[in-house]
C-alpha cells in the first residue's frame, strides 16, 4: 500500500505527493471527487468522458445527424427551458 503523510496549508489546501498521483493516474487539470467516508477524506480521479470514449470497446452507431439532434434536444432542455 503506497502511503504518504502530508501538511495541511493555511487555507485548508493539501499537495498529493507524485508518487501518489501517478499511481492512480492523476495530472495536472484532471478532476477529483472528495467524498467524506466516517471519518476519512477519500479523493476518486473523474474519470475524462472523451479519453473513456475513445479507450473502450464501441456498441452502438450514431450519425452525425443523430447526435447534433440530441445534443440540441438537451440544451433545450437545460438551458432554454
Amino acid at each position: 500500500m503506497l502511503e504518504a503523510r502530508v501538511r495541511v496549508s493555511r487555507k485548508n489546501t493539501i499537495y498529493i505527493p507524485k508518487a501518489i498521483s501517478e499511481a492512480v493516474g492523476i495530472s495536472e487539470g484532471d478532476y477529483v471527487v472528495l467524498r467524506v467516508e466516517g471519518n476519512r477524506i477519500v479523493i476518486e480521479r473523474v474519470e475524462d468522458p472523451f479519453e473513456y470514449a475513445l479507450r473502450v470497446r464501441k456498441f452502438a452507431e450514431v450519425t452525425f445527424e443523430e447526435f447534433e439532434r440530441e445534443s440540441e434536444e438537451v440544451q433545450d432542455r437545460y438551458f432554454r427551458g
